[in-house]
């Protein structure tokens, strides 16, 4: 392993940031299903169907401005586990379908550095009939030095000024994972802040995101003029730094700045960006910042800067979008790299509605309280909640257990909603691999209520992916019976009894089987 003990860097070229792709590479979609990397914030269905909302406003907007034949690109910067694209590009359809009125073609590209992730994506039955349609494809994309999108379905390359629609980029835990400088300003002058690592423990054989979690950084202060000069690119918002900040340390996106600008090159119409993170827009609250401490999650993550970027392109004509209100835990913005900003209209007021009224921090808020007091509400106040959250699968796995135990005090409309609820939950549903059995835990419900036909449909998608258990196959055979199914019932009880031979309601449903066969023989 090399050696990172005592030598400076400077923050941008630190060994964590090779670190951290190490990371990505080897443990590929892993990272999301351990729980490792957070992923729900900026991948449930609310924030999808804000994006959603957003980019069909956008689509609204270039139509209404003469642009309707040309298809608009979407590309997700550092797409993951892949749960976000699926819940917006499912978003945008079901939109598409339901206005029916002409709008441009679109198509997402989801990108990421680790090619584990592109080939899990490949494979996963919910996005391949997205595929299938062309209007879903991948690409490796190594944001701090790619100057094109190579897709991987297609076989198309996408180059600089080949896009006449503006690009869409969509970037959610993206700006704080990339390389940053770090600046600190005092006195109206900007120091370069470089940093050391000390590793407590031995660090030979440590995987990378051991010695990310090891690492303990110690700053290093040097004058840095060439920051405040003329040739500097981002040269006015370090001067704005320095007329305004004291004894101030900033993540820098300089990084960050620069893919946008690189992939804005590969639009002839410029750029809508989309993007939620933990980062600040508002100059003040990075006044007397302190160094940045590394927060872990088998990778690590950084506060984001979307002060900079906002200014940054704002003073290249755009319009950008942050909320009026202070955020918690998630930040999301919209800046409009466009022509004349302000005739998206559609755009804008998507943002208004499913962002500053209410929206991803706004429901994320919400949830911590849900999580706290679940056991607390009553049944109308759990659907009411999982219907604002879309009927995402998660909610529904917390509430389980206590919806069961509120059924019998519940009556028919509640149990109707419940059954469609969940009806609506499997189409939105982006299997991970999860320990808990989704379709059995829905099956299990729907056979307390009675509702045999609907139980059975989730039994059989139960079967379908996991190992045939007697308590699923039992079940499948009082279903079956219930339905008047008794071939069926038969073989389930039968298929029961193969695995475990002494399972007292198989053996009395044979019977009882049995006896039916022989009273109509009779």
């Amino acid at each position: 392993m090399t050696n990172y003990g005592h030598q400076i860097y400077r923050f941008s070229e630190a060994p964590i940031w090779e670190l951290q792709r190490a990371y990505f590479a080897e443990r590929g979609i892993e990272a999301w299903q351990s729980g490792e990397v957070p992923q729900y914030i900026t991948s449930n269905p609310i924030i999808a169907v804000a994006y959603a909302e957003m980019i069909f406003g956008f689509l609204q907007d270039r139509a209404g401005l003469g642009y309707a034949a040309e298809p608009v690109t979407i590309v997700e910067l550092g797409a993951g586990s892949g749960r976000l694209a699926f819940h917006v590009i499912k978003e945008l359809c079901a939109l598409r379908e339901y206005a029916g009125i002409p709008l441009p073609p679109f198509r997402y590209i989801m990108s990421d550095l680790a090619v584990k992730n592109i080939s899990y994506w490949q494979q996963h039955r919910s996005l391949l009939p997205y595929v299938e349609q062309g209007i879903l494809d991948f690409a490796v994309f190594d944001a701090v030095n790619d100057t094109e999108l190579q897709l991987t379905q297609s076989g198309v390359t996408i180059r600089p000024a080949d896009l006449k629609q503006p690009l869409l980029i969509i970037a959610n835990y993206f700006f704080d994972s990339i390389p940053q400088e770090l600046i600190y300003v005092d006195e109206g002058k900007i120091y370069e802040c470089r940093v050391s690592f000390r590793f407590p423990n031995e660090t030979t054989e440590l995987r990378a995101s051991d010695l990310l979690e090891q690492a303990i950084p110690e700053y290093h202060y040097r004058r840095a003029a060439e920051y405040e000069q003329e040739s500097y690119p981002y040269r006015g918002v370090i001067d704005l730094y320095r007329q305004k900040l004291e004894d101030s340390h900033i993540l820098f996106p300089a990084a960050g700045l620069a893919c946008l600008e690189r992939l804005c090159e590969l639009s002839q119409a410029g750029f809508l960006l989309l993007t939620a993170d933990k980062g600040d827009h508002r100059l003040e609250n990075w006044e007397f910042a302190e160094p940045p401490k590394l927060i872990h999650h088998g990778s690590f993550s950084l506060t984001a800067n979307y002060h900079a970027i906002q200014h940054v392109f704002e003073q290249k004509g755009a319009g950008a979008l942050f909320t009026a209100h202070h955020y918690k835990n998630l930040n999301v913005g919209c800046i409009l790299m466009l022509q004349e900003p302000m005739s998206y209209g559609n755009t804008r007021l998507a943002y208004r509605r499913f962002v500053e009224r209410f929206g991803p921090d706004d429901f994320f808020s919400m949830k911590e309280w849900f999580d706290e007091h679940l056991e607390q509400m009553n049944m109308s106040q759990i659907h009411s909640f999982w219907r604002l959250g879309s009927y995402d699968a998660q909610l529904f796995l917390q509430s389980a257990k206590h919806i069961s135990s509120l059924l019998s005090a519940s009556g028919e409309e509640e149990w109707e909603d419940i059954r469609t609820g969940l009806h609506r939950m499997w189409t939105g549903y982006y299997p991970m691999e999860e320990k808990i059995d989704l379709a059995l835990v829905s099956g299990m419900l729907l056979y307390q209520m009675d509702m045999f036909t609907d139980a059975l449909i989730f039994f059989g998608r139960s079967l379908k992916d996991n190992e045939a258990a007697p308590v699923v196959l039992y079940n499948m055979a009082v279903c079956s019976y219930e339905v008047g199914h008794e071939d069926e019932a038969w073989d389930y009880a039968h298929r029961t009894l193969a695995k475990e031979p002494e399972h007292e309601g198989a053996l009395s449903l044979r019977a009882l089987l049995r006896e039916n066969v022989k009273d109509s023989t009779d």
